[in-house]
């Protein structure tokens, strides 16, 4: 009875870690442009971020990613809402490793007017993960 007992308790955590491998989980930062520097941001994550996830959707790494970009008001002061969806939990848990190699692969950041990403861009809020329902 004791084995019968283990036998569905380890089937159990393994259900529930194929069922949460499966949810897809999503990143989210919210990025405000600094200084008026709408093109250069703009640049960067063109170049840069949507550049990347596209190497990573061809590569298998991520599920979708998107580049919003909204008028900031009081109520919303950022341009850029940048989303990152993964298909699973593997491919969220490996995100840093295989953005890592893709960076490397890429030849370094392309920016606009040699500003640096501090001087034109903050992330006012990022939230990761998010489940995707």
């Amino acid at each position: 009875m004791k084995h019968l007992i283990l036998i569905c308790f380890a089937l159990g955590l393994s259900m529930t870690g194929f069922a949460q491998n499966n949810t897809k989980l999503s990143s989210v930062d919210f990025v405000a442009v600094l200084n008026n520097n709408h093109a250069e941001t703009l640049y960067y994550y063109e170049n840069n971020w949507k550049a990347l996830r596209e190497a990573a959707l061809k590569n298998g790494y991520i599920a979708s990613y998107q580049l919003l970009e909204i008028e900031p008001s009081e109520a919303t002061p950022y341009t850029f809402i940048l989303i990152t969806t993964y298909a699973n939990g593997m491919q969220y848990e490996n995100r840093e490793t295989h953005f890592e190699a893709l960076i490397k692969a890429s030849g370094g950041l392309k920016l606009l007017n040699a500003k640096q990403p501090k001087d034109f861009r903050q992330v006012v809020h990022g939230q990761d993960p998010v489940k995707n329902h």
